[in-house]
């Protein structure tokens, strides 16, 4: 299927993780220009997304570089093996994590809203995490449910302009991942798993889904969520 991405630009924030690096490979072997980003500027550009300067630095220099910015995946936020399990409940925590996934999502999605809406195109792909439906975490859960619900209504406000946002949830992503699923547990996927369903979100053939919440692996088993 040709995904239409030749000569696209698309911002990839977090480009130099694990799942951004998944997502800046298949986008480059569909053609686009893909231009990762991160804190660090590994290979790419430099971009804070907890920072509102830092983000409109860094699009300002994607758009002088390459004069357009037709899609934006933000997958920029502290791995949850850095994270406290024992502060799991922490609000401290709790909050920290929340402006570095949720909010740091927000900003790119909101500089970058500015730009596509008026050009009429666009595509934002925000990585949550199926943790945001189950208990027992409430910093994974929090973290994760904040950025889908900032998706769906960044969605709506941007209906029928020609962008479309919507949210890519993984369950565990590693390289070799078990093909049986627990239950009570989301099923793991491969980041070019991951990376192909952004890949189809980011291109011009997606135009009719936006608002969307989507699993990758196994969706968690045992439960319905409607």
């Amino acid at each position: 299927m040709d995904l239409q991405l030749q000569g696209r630009v698309v911002l990839v924030v977090g480009g130099s993780g694990l799942i951004g690096r998944a997502v800046v490979a298949r986008l480059e072997a569909e053609g686009a220009i893909a231009v990762s980003a991160s804190r660090r500027g590994d290979g790419g550009i430099v971009l804070d997304a907890r920072d509102d300067a830092s983000v409109a630095a860094a699009i300002a220099q994607v758009l002088a570089r390459h004069g357009r910015l037709d899609g934006v995946v933000v997958t920029a936020a502290p791995s949850a093996q850095t994270l406290d399990p024992a502060r799991n409940s922490d609000p401290a925590q709790v909050l920290d994590v929340v402006d570095a996934k949720a909010l740091a999502f927000l900003r790119v999605a909101n500089a970058s809203l500015e730009i596509m809406t008026k050009t009429g195109y666009g595509r934002i792909v925000g990585i949550s995490g199926q943790n945001a439906f189950t208990t027992g975490n409430i910093t994974g859960a929090v973290r994760n449910a904040a950025l889908i619900i900032v998706a769906k209504n960044l969605a709506d406000s941007a209906a029928g302009t020609g962008v479309t946002v919507n949210a890519v949830n993984p369950g565990t992503v590693r390289e070799d991942p078990p093909s049986e699923v627990e239950y009570g547990k989301a099923g793991a996927s491969r980041p070019s798993d991951v990376a192909n369903l952004v890949a189809f979100l980011i291109s011009p053939i997606s135009g009719a889904i936006s608002g969307e919440s989507i699993a990758v692996g196994h969706r968690t088993r045992g439960f319905i969520s409607m």
